[in-house]
């Protein structure tokens, strides 16, 4: 194994036993418990060993001393061959032992697991959350939730059903081994031959099996990955009537990976048939050699029934090994797609974690931004926003606006050469990212609307606001008039991502959300595309009263929109190429002329100004 396999697998352990913290009590439990399943079935084939030879058959005793004392107190082996049902309630009462303690087994094991999975879960969740922006748009929410459940899953199978086993095996071996070759060391030895080719064989297939696995699960990944997408997405797919092409294509990914699976079931299936094959040797050695002892007189018959008794406990836990073996491998390639995400670091903390107060100027300075592989998004953009004033943004698609907003809001980090943007004359670097974000108010132009009632989403930011708030604020954004033409109300259940409501009405509830609980710094970034122009005026206003004293950011490619904004900045591919008032930049002869002339009908719209004013 190379160094860097071994090293991913320490990290892969320590991770595993992070997360067995809460429930190593009630593995280790389930283990002692195990161990007693192993020594009772350890004592029976001696029971019945001294039965035959002993009891029955009146061979002198080759057992301890506190065993002869324990049948001598019983009434001697001559009595306890006429009554058998002594040494019968003797089994009967070590086979209750060993019941009671593989049910205890089985309930620990699983008191364990279901606390492993918990743990694990919320980690994962806990871990995801706070995972930086810029890593969910690399990584797929499908392949995600599959790495949350189904490698969970296979972890948990792994530790649940073959941690206890490993100790039981191991007392099991040894112990077989111990009375085997107290009995006969020949046989012993004969039986033990064919082990080292059966544990060879073993681990040559398990390291066939460990890469097959390590592919089975990323293809399912991508399959969880297309669903979720196909599902989040069946509006689009049923508009531009995709049905059957994303159906075909979802069949070849699903083929692939049920052909995969196909063939790791072929592998297994000569893996085990070849295993079976060479225990059944080992177990047909042992027969066949010990009868051959036996009628020689070298070996009583008492000793060969033990014997074989203890070689099929011999020859369980070896076979067992493969079993291991393959749950090990899923488990190994399911812990590793589990620290895939463990181990990405955190969003950073800001290091000096200032809040101060969120109501001072916003100043971009020298800003440059690419995001990672692409080329130069932002380039040497500087402006400010007095505090309480309104700023608008207009641009073509892909000039830069969004990045902009995301930087503000700490989405994505500034690279050191990267300028910098304040707020009261502070670097948001060195402001409380938690802190930063509760006084930044943003409203998107695709806004997310939850699973959950109208009311709740309005009211997500705190649970504390009452449902008085939520209807002054839907007001406020034109969203009361259709919410009481629901047969709910605010109690109507708008479905994942919204799909329940109108583009217009899921933009209007992101707005009442933003102004249920007003922040120092708003945003509404292309948000009010959706409605009529009716209700973009409505809106205005009402963002025109409730926040004089909040500083607003507008981004829209609607002039009158803008109309109000006490400064216009326009970019154009990343760059600052305008900057004033309204009024201004209306006789300015740039960009925003051209697309005022577009959209108040005085000049004709074509080519790269339609574009400009999309």
């Amino acid at each position: 194994m190379k160094k860097e396999d071994r090293d991913k697998r320490k990290e892969n352990t320590r991770l595993l036993w992070r997360f067995l913290m809460g429930s190593k009590r009630w593995f280790i439990m389930g283990i002692l418990a195990s161990a007693v399943v192993s020594l009772a079935d350890m004592v029976s084939p001696q029971i019945i060993r001294v039965a035959i030879d002993n009891a029955i058959g009146g061979l002198p005793p080759r057992v301890p001393a506190w065993a002869v004392s324990l049948a001598e107190s019983l009434g001697g082996f001559e009595y306890l061959g006429e009554h058998l049902w002594i040494m019968a309630l003797g089994l009967v009462i070590i086979a209750l032992i060993r019941n009671a303690a593989q049910y205890l087994v089985g309930v620990l094991n699983n008191r364990g697991a279901e606390t492993l999975v918990k743990t694990m879960r919320d980690s994962l969740f806990s871990h995801i959350e706070r995972l930086p922006y810029a890593w969910h748009m690399k990584n797929h929410t499908g392949d995600l939730i599959q790495r949350c459940t189904s490698d969970v899953e296979n972890v948990r199978r792994f530790v649940s059903m073959q941690l206890s086993n490993v100790i039981r095996i191991v007392i099991l071996i040894a112990l077989s081994v111990f009375f085997m070759l107290r009995m006969d060391v020949r046989l012993t030895l004969i039986g033990l031959c064919m082990v080292p080719v059966i544990l060879g064989f073993t681990v040559r297939f398990g390291r066939k099996m460990h890469a097959g696995f390590e592919h089975c699960d990323e293809v399912e990944g991508q399959v969880s990955a297309l669903v979720q997408e196909n599902l989040t997405g069946v509006r689009v797919v049923r508009a531009f009537a995709q049905e059957r092409y994303e159906r075909d294509k979802f069949i070849e990914k699903d083929n692939y990976y049920r052909d995969l699976w196909v063939e790791m079931g072929r592998t297994m299936a000569r893996f085990f048939s070849v295993q079976d094959a060479l225990s059944g040797l080992q177990v047909l050695l042992v027969v066949v050699f010990g009868c051959v002892f036996c009628v020689r007189g070298s070996m009583t018959s008492g000793d060969l029934i033990a014997f074989i008794s203890y070689n099929s406990m011999l020859a369980w836990p070896i076979r067992r090994l493969g079993r291991m073996l393959i749950e090990m491998s899923k488990a190994d390639v399911s812990l590793a797609r589990i620290a895939y995400i463990m181990n990405e670091p955190a969003e950073p903390a800001s290091e000096k974690a200032l809040e101060p107060p969120m109501n001072g100027d916003i100043v971009f300075d020298h800003v440059s931004f690419s995001y990672e592989g692409g080329s130069e998004t932002l380039h040497d953009v500087s402006f400010s926003v007095k505090a309480g004033s309104t700023l608008g943004i207009l641009g073509g698609t892909g000039s830069g606006k969004s990045t902009l907003m995301l930087l503000l809001d700490k989405m994505y980090l500034l690279p050191d050469d990267g300028g910098s943007i304040s707020v009261g004359g502070i670097d948001i670097k060195d402001i409380d990212t938690e802190y930063l974000r509760r006084n930044i108010s943003m409203v998107l132009q695709e806004p997310f609307l939850f699973s959950r009632s109208i009311a709740d989403n309005i009211a997500i930011s705190s649970k504390s606001i009452s449902l008085d708030r939520v209807r002054e604020a839907s007001m406020a954004a034109s969203l009361d008039e259709s919410v009481r033409e629901f047969s709910k109300g605010y109690d109507t259940f708008v479905g994942e991502r919204g799909v329940t409501l109108s583009g217009g009405q899921k933009q209007r509830t992101a707005i009442a959300r933003a102004l249920v609980d007003p922040a120092p710094i708003m945003i509404f970034d292309d948000s009010l595309s959706a409605v009529d122009t009716e209700t973009d005026a409505k809106i205005r206003g009402e963002l025109e009263k409730r926040f004089g004293s909040s500083t607003t950011i507008l981004i829209s490619h609607r002039l009158t929109t803008l109309s109000k904004a006490d400064k216009i900045i326009v970019l154009d591919s990343g760059r600052v190429a305008e900057e004033g008032s309204p009024e201004e930049l209306k006789t300015a002869g740039g960009i925003y002329q051209k697309i005022y002339e577009i959209q108040s009908g005085t000049a004709p719209a074509s080519g790269k100004e339609a574009d400009d004013g999309r």
